[in-house]
């Protein structure tokens, strides 16, 4: 593992993973729970998260821009987004809303004046457990008009998120898994 990657899943461990009982967005309890925006937020941790899919994004050929759910994925898109400035990279990003905000030009895709339909992206998450939060970006984005080749996450918790991406035909990938944050120190 990278020093990039050992800090980055010290970081995670210790600001984003708690235990305890908690209800899921899917539905299913659990024993554990990962606020990956935590680390997303932290100086350090939006820093290394950022440098680090960057440079999974660019071993995809032809990615034009990365985007996201809002909340989650807005530190991912911004730190990835800026990593690319820095590198004289013109990678574009995006938001995707959880639903069009009713009023004004009524939305899904916020920052689509940087993007040219067509383009190939790439969805940004912080923690999948089942995808089902992916594959309704991955629905919105495609219907806005633009090629999604996969999924790049901090996290994936093992729970299917990976396969039913897969399934679907979507390339995925994780910076790290749970089993990665568990054997932790």
């Amino acid at each position: 593992m990278t020093d990039e990657r050992e800090t980055l899943l010290k970081i995670l461990k210790r600001l984003s993973y708690e235990e305890g009982e908690f209800l899921l967005k899917s539905g299913k309890t659990s024993t554990f729970y990962i606020d990956a925006r935590e680390t997303a937020l932290n100086p350090e941790g939006m820093y290394l998260t950022g440098s680090i899919m960057y440079k999974m994004v660019r071993e995809i050929p032809g990615i034009d821009a990365v985007g996201g759910v809002s909340v989650g994925a807005d530190p991912l898109v911004c730190a990835v987004i800026l990593n690319s400035y820095a590198l004289k990279d013109n990678l574009a990003g995006f938001f995707i809303r959880k639903e069009p905000k009713g009023h004004g030009k009524n939305l899904w895709i916020e920052g689509a004046k940087n993007l040219k339909k067509e383009m190939k992206v790439v969805i940004l998450e912080d923690v999948v457990t089942t995808g089902g939060s992916s594959l309704k970006a991955i629905e919105v984005t495609e219907k806005e008009g633009y090629n999604v080749v996969g999924v790049i996450a901090l996290l994936d918790r093992l729970d299917g998120g990976k396969e039913a991406i897969e399934s679907k035909g979507y390339l995925f990938k994780s910076i790290f898994n749970l089993n990665d944050l568990r054997q932790c120190i």
